[in-house]
């Protein structure tokens, strides 16, 4: 839950990402982490080893994470053992996806669901803070140092629970950082923090959590680099989900029927949307009927809580099913705000679910993709949801990959 606007702190100047912390500015700390592609073709061509790339963001990490607390972990001794394997691997002519690229882990569990990013010959240099013990609401993070900060301005929550991750990835620490997300845990601090975060498919690939909501997922700076991700992990056996030629059809709504958003995300997000539609990359279509589904609440949280009736949990899920059927034979895209507001502080969540526009898709299993959307009056960003039928990663990304080659995206 998060808290209403009109609790939250006055307006501050929009900044660059953790100026506003008092940390080492951009410069001082070292350039920001290369572009996956960029690092990963260089160290195949043996341009640049992985052992120096992955020194290069040990320092950017020792230097800002005192500031941002973005990691729990930081595996310096272990992370240039790895980056040394690697360019011993690439010397070898072995094809490797992702050689030499800094890759962060959700959590000191992360580790555990990193192997295809290693196999790819990404280097993962350390964990990444999720909410402390005891927090009932996952909308914050605790790193070694403390309480994660927003880098764009320290009294603002980072948003969760893949606090961290966003961090690292917003400050340029690593170009990409695994996430996991049961409500909204990725989209939500890739909003919240001004980069792009991917919710697979639900059950499309391995997903410790046994009620089936929660789904892996990726925070980048760049869609491209989403990609890159997606291409290392995606089961080969699994559908393409070709995305096809552009612009795509869409079908806009401010709440999903249920939500009460504040103005300003709708506002940002929907001043997005008429980007996209002015580049040509998606054609707003007018539904048969307004986007409503049921309220998901209360089928989540029956679905988190043991021993709970399930009875009314399946009859929402299945009936939001039937309605996202209807609406994905008349679309390709659904898009909505990613967060009902803007980050709240971090005394704690207030009376608004932050969540009101991520979970239904959880329940659902519908793949989602947040792109940054543009600035709000606190200085803070803010993000458009694409959501896709089940298995169209692939659209999602390339919709959102013309997006930025078009310059559109906030």
């Amino acid at each position: 839950m998060v808290a209403r606007a009109a609790d939250r702190p006055r307006a501050a100047e929009p900044r660059g990402p953790y100026e506003g912390t008092g940390a080492l500015n951009g410069h001082a700390s070292g350039s920001p982490a290369a572009p996956v592609e960029e690092t990963a073709s260089a160290v195949r061509a043996r341009r640049l080893r992985a052992v120096d790339v992955v020194a290069e963001a040990l320092e950017r990490i020792g230097r800002a994470d005192p500031v941002l607390c973005a990691f729990t972990e930081v595996w310096d001794e272990e992370a240039l053992r790895r980056a040394r394997e690697v360019d011993v691997r690439a010397a070898a002519g072995e094809r490797l996806p992702l050689a030499g690229v800094p890759i962060a882990v959700k959590g000191r569990h992360g580790l555990r669901a990193a192997g295809p990013l290693l196999a790819a010959g990404g280097v993962a240099v350390g964990a990444t803070s999720v909410p402390g013990p005891g927090t009932p609401w996952q909308t914050w993070g605790l790193g070694a140092h403390g309480r994660t900060v927003n880098p764009w301005r320290a009294d603002r929550t980072p948003g969760g629970s893949s606090a961290g991750a966003a961090v690292a990835v917003a400050a340029g620490l690593v170009p990409l950082a695994t996430g996991s997300d049961g409500a909204g845990s990725v989209r939500i601090p890739a909003a919240w923090c001004g980069v792009t975060g991917l919710k697979v498919t639900g059950g499309r690939l391995p997903s410790p959590d046994r009620t089936g909501l929660a789904a892996p997922g990726v925070l980048t700076r760049t869609a491209a680099d989403a990609a890159a991700w997606w291409r290392a992990v995606a089961r080969p056996s699994a559908p393409a989900g070709a995305p096809g030629p552009l612009p795509r059809s869409a079908l806009w709504s401010p709440d999903l029927g249920f939500a009460a958003p504040d103005p300003e995300p709708v506002a940002l997000a929907r001043a997005a949307v008429g980007r996209l539609v002015d580049a040509g990359v998606v054609r707003l279509v007018r539904p048969s009927a307004p986007v409503r589904l049921l309220d998901p609440a209360p089928a989540w949280l029956a679905l988190r809580t043991p021993g709970a009736d399930l009875a009314d949990a399946g009859r929402v899920r299945a009936e939001n099913d039937r309605r996202l059927a209807r609406l994905f034979a008349g679309a390709d895209l659904l898009l909505t705000p990613t967060a009902p507001t803007a980050p709240h502080g971090h005394e704690g969540p207030g009376d608004v679910y932050s969540t009101a526009l991520t979970w239904a898709f959880n329940v659902s299993g519908h793949p989602a993709l947040s792109v940054p959307a543009g600035f709000g009056a606190d200085g803070c960003p803010a993000g458009l949801q694409l959501v896709a039928p089940h298995g169209r990663e692939a659209l999602l990304l390339a919709v959102a990959r013309e997006a930025e080659r078009r310059g559109v995206t906030a």
